[in-house]
């Protein structure tokens, strides 16, 4: 491959005629070896066929595979085939800083120059465009985000689209809405593929879609194919099709050295101490996930006094000290990092040892999708789920921050057609009453279907007409809730874990319904760890009885709201409000508890849901804290 400085600017470059078949694929090979530092690596067949479809036919390709399988060398080898052809760069959208952070690594080990734009390095972005503009770069991976930001979208994406010599769209799922990981930003990328020329291939990838979700994603790629060509046709979602149409290519979702079992204990204090006695005797080291930023930072926290070298690694995490921890995990300076779902999609470090979840994920495909992280080069690695009895209520907490009703759509749509111009999110949000991070939701989700659109300083309407679909946003929920239901039974399922989990995701080559993987505690070959001690209970229940930070309530707006058009008249919190949301503050730090006096069940469930994410009754006192104490909500896009 040509040194980066050596190739000619994108606005010069014509892609060259392709080589001869087997000499391409003696080129992929090479270029392989120096990205995972093998001279004996070669490609599986399925690898070959995508990249020979993405170079030689210039086809649009979906790839659903098992975690570990490889998916980032296709679109890393196919891009240094296409840029040896004289291709544009390769446009990676990539959802997670982590994921980034390891493609860009993955890319210089091939002596691929890869670049980034993301929110955290906004004052860099102007450098990489000239760098991408000048042919010095061969990837750029952009955050969906990014996608609908307006400057980049009116400036920078239409050139992107032109020049682009191969677009690729990571964790794929994340496009159908029928996903376990929906984010309307990802909807943005029909657009680009409106905007790409004929002939540019696309390559999607993720490990966990099913049968339906595989369809969805797959006729959204062939979206904006030009009639005639080499995508213009419809997917079978069950293996790879015919030419021409989409090439869906599905494969194993078996991972042999995973080991999963499931450990049900009776609360919080048990499951401290379970991972005080067991985290220590685990080969290697791993990652402990929480289902909130919260219980990640208390857990760390804990395990840190008990004398264990851990980190918390959330969504809230400053992004260097994120970076830190990345580190530390991959060079084994820490046994574990105790992480939100912010550390998950494509974090890959092929030595992790172990996965323990301490509270279930709300379905066996992202629960697949996390514990996917270990085992990927090692005979043997633990898989421990640890549910806690409060997952359901922190479940159904963040399903009711999905799409909002009709009733409060059709406020904000009105508040900006009357409001005749941009109206931040900040100022729109007293108008409707929705919280922030729901409002946000649902603002990209009318955006996406024309009704808003993002402009520089904020929202506007567009004045097209709008219908709320209340059929569709039912058969997702309906779909949300049969998911948490197989959470469940994958817990009480007395038959093999791993066939549960091919079978959630619809693996095209699981056996049959007796096939069993002789690894898990129901094969009778992994263990769920040493019960917990009393001795060790006591000591976690002691240190869960310690009172927590106090939450200070917001006295008043910031100032400049009112030049908005904030109405902020009996905005400011009295004392019984104040006195309330102090308590639940304090109780965000402890431990899992019993119905309180006084409750009903309704109300156990929204404390035991405020509890872990830091989410009280009245939204203008607790943004702030939200902030820190909640990660993102499933479907909804953390920060990038």
């Amino acid at each position: 491959m040509p040194s980066p400085t050596a190739r000619p600017s994108t606005a010069d470059r014509a892609p060259g005629a392709v080589p001869d078949r087997q000499a391409l694929r003696a080129q992929a090979e090479t270029v392989l070896r120096g990205l995972v530092g093998r001279d004996d690596a070669v490609l599986r067949e399925d690898q070959w066929t995508a990249i020979e479809a993405l170079v030689a036919d210039r086809r649009r390709a979906l790839v659903v595979q098992r975690t570990g399988w490889g998916k980032s060398a296709v679109y890393f080898v196919a891009t240094a085939l296409l840029r040896s052809l004289g291709a544009g760069p390769t446009v990676i959208v990539s959802p997670l800083l982590a994921l980034m952070r390891n493609q860009v690594e993955a890319a210089r080990r091939a002596g691929i120059q890869a670049e980034t734009i993301h929110s955290a390095n906004t004052d860099e972005w102007a450098q990489v465009h000239a760098r991408v503009v000048a042919g010095h770069t061969d990837v750029l991976l952009v955050s969906p985000e990014r996608l609908n930001n307006p400057g980049f979208r009116d400036e920078v994406l239409p050139r992107l689209a032109r020049d682009a010599g191969l677009l690729v769209v990571d964790e794929a799922h994340c496009i159908s809405d029928w996903g376990h990981d929906f984010r309307p930003d990802y909807r943005r990328i029909r657009t680009l593929l409106e905007e790409l020329p004929a002939g540019t291939p696309v390559l999607a990838t993720t490990a966990t879609a099913n049968a339906r979700v595989t369809a969805d994603v797959a006729e959204q790629l062939d979206h904006g194919a030009h009639p005639g060509s080499a995508t213009a046709a419809t997917a079978d979602p069950n293996g790879a099709t015919a030419e021409p149409g989409v090439l869906v290519l599905r494969g194993t979702l078996d991972r042999e050295s995973l080991h999963l079992a499931v450990a049900e204990l009776p609360d919080h204090a048990a499951q401290l101490a379970w991972l005080t006695q067991n985290l220590p005797v685990m080969t290697g080291s791993g990652i402990v996930y929480c289902l909130t930023v919260a219980a990640a930072e208390q857990v760390a926290e804990h395990l840190r006094g008990a004398g264990m070298s851990v980190r918390a690694y959330t969504g809230q995490t400053d992004p260097a000290e994120r970076l830190e921890c990345e580190q530390d995990l991959l060079a084994n300076r820490v046994k574990a990092l105790v992480a939100t779902s912010a550390l998950g999609m494509g974090f890959d470090k092929p030595d992790l040892g172990f996965v323990v979840h301490l509270g279930a994920p709300a379905s066996p495909i992202a629960y697949y999708q996390q514990v996917g992280r270990a085992g990927r080069a090692t005979v043997r690695a633990d898989v421990v789920l640890l549910p806690g009895r409060d997952d359901r209520a922190i479940w159904d907490w963040f399903a009711s921050m999905a799409f909002p009703p009709e009733r409060e759509v059709l406020a904000a749509l009105e508040a900006l057609a009357a409001h005749g111009g941009a109206l931040s999110t900040a100022g729109l949000e007293p108008r409707v009453g929705l919280r922030r991070g729901r409002l946000e939701l649902m603002l990209k989700v009318l955006d996406v279907d024309g009704a808003v659109r993002r402009v520089r300083g904020g929202w506007e309407s567009t004045g097209q007409p709008w219908t709320y679909d209340a059929e569709r946003y039912a058969r997702v929920a309906a779909t949300r809730g049969a998911e948490q239901q197989a959470m469940l039974d994958y817990v009480a399922s007395p038959g093999c874990r791993m066939a549960f989990l091919r079978s959630a995701l619809d693996d095209p080559e699981l056996p049959g319904p007796q096939w069993r993987c002789g690894r898990c505690d129901r094969c009778g070959g992994a263990e769920a760890g040493r019960v917990p001690d009393q001795d060790a209970v006591g000591r976690a229940r002691a240190a869960l009885a310690v009172p927590g930070v106090e939450l200070t309530p917001r006295r008043q707006w910031p100032s400049g709201m009112a030049s908005l058009g904030v109405p902020l008249v009996d905005q400011h919190v009295g004392i019984d409000g104040h006195a309330q949301h102090q308590g639940h503050g304090r109780h965000a730090r402890q431990g899992q508890g019993g119905l309180q006096h006084g409750q009903n069940r309704h109300q156990q469930q929204q404390v035991h849901a405020q509890r872990h994410t830091g989410n009280h009754a009245e939204q203008h006192v607790v943004d702030a804290h939200e902030d820190r104490h909640r990660d993102k909500a499933p479907g909804h896009a953390g920060k990038t």
